[in-house]
């Protein structure tokens, strides 16, 4: 007769591997990707995009709920054809693993990532939260190498001061990156965020001081506009 006691150790060991990959975005052998949790997003993603095709070569925004919640993107840019293609509460991973079905088929001209703040929230550190998108990039380079990438640096909330050091130190370390790479741009959303006293405003934020008001959108519209227009007078000159 087997003993009761090998087992618990085994399962404790399995226990703890589950918890662990899904914390940094990773799936244990035999099991469900992480990133899969998101199936239905995407799905109703592709499913408008049978009846409506977006148009290719646009300025693609990709990214967590703060993309998602920007309802007025088209609205913000309407000189640019522009695709809003967040879902949830994603993380840079996640948009690495669906980049073949909500990136790479719209051929952009422009890919706007926001993301990062939800990696540090789970508990990666700053450095896997930079390889993370060394990742992506690696992923949109080899379908669309002359694609332009601009990451949108993390940004403060009221919700997540706790984790501003990390957040910081992943933001330094993306920026460090970009700056020895072609073809990249980092827009910086920090201080842009910041009252006199150095701490988030309040008043940029909705009631869960997380997600940004529309005096909040406003802000991302003036520090985003800059890049596109850079990436219009490039595709212009060649």
């Amino acid at each position: 007769m087997l003993s009761s006691k090998r087992f618990i150790p085994d399962f404790a060991a399995i226990l703890l591997v589950l918890l662990v990959g899904a914390a940094a975005g990773a799936a244990p052998p035999g099991t469900r990707p992480f990133s899969a949790r998101w199936e239905k997003d995407i799905a109703k993603y592709e499913q408008a995009d049978k009846t409506n095709p977006p148009p290719e070569g646009a300025i693609l925004f990709l990214g967590s709920s703060s993309t998602l919640r920007w309802k007025t993107l088209a609205e913000d840019f309407p000189e640019y054809k522009v695709i809003n293609r967040g879902f949830g509460g994603s993380v840079i991973s996640d948009a690495t693993y669906f980049a073949d079905r909500i990136v790479i088929p719209y051929k952009p001209r422009l890919v706007v990532l926001q993301a990062g703040s939800n990696d540090i929230a789970l508990k990666k550190s700053p450095e896997q939260v930079c390889e993370d998108f060394k990742d992506f990039v690696k992923k949109i380079r080899a379908a669309l190498p002359e694609a332009r990438i601009a990451y949108m640096s993390i940004n403060p909330a009221p919700s997540r001061w706790n984790q501003r050091e990390a957040q910081q130190k992943s933001n330094q370390l993306i920026k460090d990156y970009i700056a020895g790479e072609k073809n990249m741009d980092y827009i910086d959303m920090w201080s842009c965020f910041l009252g006199p006293d150095g701490t988030p405003r309040e008043d940029l934020f909705v009631a869960d001081r997380l997600h940004n008001n529309a005096a909040g959108y406003k802000i991302r519209v003036a520090m985003v506009r800059p890049y596109l227009k850079d990436v219009t007078k490039q595709s212009a000159a060649n």
